[in-house]
């Protein structure tokens, strides 16, 4: 059990490498959770926000046993994709909470990834001012990330992420059953999240997925629990120390992001999944701290060679270094006009800078072609 220790806010976050994770284990922890937070407090309803990929078996197995703590249950199931964390989905999920008559101590379970856990923690944040939040990420990159730390949100049409809220869970239930029916590429994909916590706080972290990168591509049960387990202790101790983003520390979990967000944006949404433009950034950035004298290449090398390990990418041969400049310039980290970067000093180790000029910048994303 990991704690996130934020004072009332505080929630557990239970990784179970068992093959029956949706039982009495479950039903204990929905139980313990109500009754120890406010809102769950005479809950008496729930509402299961999943979509279309993951209803069967996992929001349905959560729904059986929801049921047996006596909640009363409906579950609403939304189109899979990106294209549903959007106001109208959102306007959907109101709806459904409407239609249950919910009350400030009805419950919603986000039963899915990434888009389900940020639309469903949007709906519980700013419906009736708050009700309690229950996360049970299903996707390796949501069970590593999104469902860690009380960011939730829906994209607004003429910007990503505009429209949210920071909004703690009651507590986070994760299953490594659940990755059994995650398909290849996606499973890859949330690896890459995994490798960035070992570079940026915990080079043991790293050289663990070093030696145990065929196994984590295996999706061994207890390999992936310890790297489940310990991404999210990392991720925690950065929320604890910056819950709201005020003193700048949780930027250092946007490494590889800058470069990321900018390949998203210009290769299209879909073109590149998210954890696939991480590893690329990743390198990038990598490369730029080794220009600035930061590391030296064998630390470039190093990270390279694990991500080809767990068969991620780390060459770019998209062209358009002029427009993935550009998008880089609306990156939320920059101050002044500025592109900020989270670069590595050692693994284990980063810095916020705004040293690399536009030449440098260039200059390595058009090395990413034969990197």
């Amino acid at each position: 059990m990991i704690e996130v220790s934020l004072g009332p806010r505080s929630y557990p976050i239970h990784v179970n490498e068992s093959a029956e994770s949706f039982g009495l284990a479950f039903e204990s922890f929905v139980k313990d959770r109500l009754s120890a937070t406010w809102g769950g407090n005479g809950c008496q309803k729930a509402l299961v926000v999943t979509d279309a990929n993951v209803a069967e078996p996992w929001a349905t197995l959560t729904r059986r046993h929801l049921l047996e703590t006596g909640l009363e249950v409906n579950v609403l199931v939304v189109p899979a994709g990106e294209e549903s964390k959007s106001l109208a989905t959102l306007s959907g999920v109101y709806d459904s909470l409407i239609d249950l008559k919910a009350d400030r101590h009805t419950l919603v379970v986000a039963v899915g990834g990434g888009v389900i856990g940020d639309l469903a923690g949007y709906a519980a944040a700013s419906f009736n001012r708050g009700l309690p939040l229950l996360m049970v990420p299903t996707s390796l990159l949501a069970m590593v990330d999104s469902s860690v730390g009380g960011k939730t949100g829906v994209n607004h049409p003429r910007g990503k992420n505009l429209i949210g809220a920071f909004h703690q869970p009651i507590g986070v239930w994760i299953s490594v059953q659940t990755i059994s029916t995650l398909p290849e590429r996606e499973f890859r994909s949330g690896l890459a999240e995994v490798l960035k916590y070992g570079v940026i706080q915990d080079p043991a972290f790293f050289a663990y997925l070093e030696q145990h990168a065929e196994a984590a591509l295996a999706r061994d049960p207890a390999v992936l629990g310890h790297l489940i387990s310990r991404s999210c202790r990392l991720k925690a101790d950065v929320v604890e120390e910056d819950e709201f983003e005020h003193s700048g520390l949780r930027a250092i979990l946007n490494f590889g992001h800058t470069v990321a967000h900018a390949i998203e944006n210009i290769a299209g949404y879909g073109e590149y999944l998210h954890g696939e433009a991480v590893a690329v950034g990743m390198v990038a950035e990598t490369l730029l701290a080794e220009k600035l004298g930061w590391i030296d290449a064998g630390t470039t090398e190093r990270l390279k060679a694990v991500l080809k390990r767990l068969q991620l990418p780390v060459t770019l041969d998209l062209g358009k270094e002029g427009e993935l400049l550009a998008a880089m310039r609306h990156d939320k980290k920059n101050v002044g006009g500025r592109i900020r970067f989270v670069l590595p000093r050692a693994i284990g180790s980063v810095a916020m800078t705004n040293l690399p000029v536009d030449t440098m910048i260039l200059e390595t994303l058009r090395s990413l072609k034969s990197t």
